[in-house]
């Protein structure tokens, strides 16, 4: 049995306005009706008017007083926590379809910063030539979130391949090797992997173990491989090599450049591979002719390398 459809006159009456939204959004983010009112370019009994109108709609109070200013209800809190990814939804549609123009042709990636900026930004302009009608826009994330809700076509992934609600290609692992500033190697007198054995290493958090798996790859003994400093970036441990603060091991994709300049050498032939690897994350059972091409681009890039 087919039901009938919504009365939309009813379903419009349960759908605030976007001015509306926004003003509690805005609301919301600063705690504030004066505030909301100044950032919106409306009067404070004009902000004041809006959300009492989506308080009537939802049924239940959204702010408390709090002195001069106001605090979110768990009502509140709950409802602005859905609506601000809303939103952004809504803005990131509008940059979408402005960005495609006329070929409607636009995907969106989340991508890891030093990956997009250390391997994929540089060879962008190798797939634009060839995909010239395909506009790309990228935001940053680190860890996997729900694809479908905030309206990404592709993820790049790094990690295990436990994605819920996705499917995940490989792209490539990652192998790494250590390297270090000339000065650094020239100030410890740096010949042999034993020698990193006594040097200040660097680190990154996501990856504690990997200098105790070189040096037992290496069949170098040591109990301090743990110590130094740590950072949560690869491009700031890249910044800490290239400064001197320690010998680095890190991904040769993301140091290309710093090895071709001398600004970072390599100290040894053998190179450690992590457990994990890079993959190519889309929404699961889904088919974008665009991002099909984007991912076979990237991974003859791989390919060749």
């Amino acid at each position: 049995m087919t039901m009938p459809n919504p009365n939309p006159a009813l379903q419009r009456r349960f759908l605030p306005s976007h001015a509306v939204l926004r003003s509690f959004e805005c609301a919301a983010r600063h705690e504030s009706f004066t505030l909301a009112a100044e950032e919106l370019h409306l009067t404070q009994s004009a902000v004041s008017r809006q959300i009492k109108e989506l308080e009537d709609i939802i049924g239940t109070a959204l702010f408390r007083r709090v002195g001069r200013r106001v605090a979110l209800t768990p009502a509140g809190k709950n409802f602005v926590s859905e609506l601000s990814i809303d939103l952004e939804n809504i803005r990131q549609t509008v940059m979408r379809a402005i960005s495609a123009g006329a070929t409607g042709a636009a995907i969106r990636v989340a991508t890891l910063p030093a990956f997009a900026s250390r391997w994929l930004i540089p060879r962008l302009s190798g797939f634009m030539a060839q995909h010239a009608d395909i506009e790309i826009s990228f935001a940053t994330r680190l860890e996997p979130f729900d694809m479908n809700r905030e309206h990404f076509d592709l993820a790049i992934h790094f990690g295990k391949q436990d994605w819920p609600g996705t499917d995940m290609d490989l792209l490539c692992s990652e192998t790494m090797i250590a390297v270090a500033s000339p000065a650094f190697i020239a100030h410890h007198g740096i010949g042999t992997v034993a020698d990193l054995v006594q040097v200040p290493l660097l680190h990154l958090e996501t990856r504690p173990g990997v200098w105790q798996a070189y040096f037992a790859q290496a069949g170098v003994g040591t109990r301090t491989a743990g110590r130094g400093k740590y950072f949560d970036q690869f491009t700031l441990v890249i910044a800490g090599a290239v400064a001197s603060l320690g010998a680095a091991l890190l991904p040769t994709y993301l140091i290309e450049r710093e090895l071709a300049d001398g600004s970072l050498v390599a100290l040894d032939q053998a190179t450690v591979t992590t457990g994990n690897n890079y993959y190519l994350v889309t929404p699961a059972n889904t088919e974008n002719a665009h991002v099909a091409r984007f991912c076979a681009w990237m991974q003859h890039c791989v390919g060749r390398e």
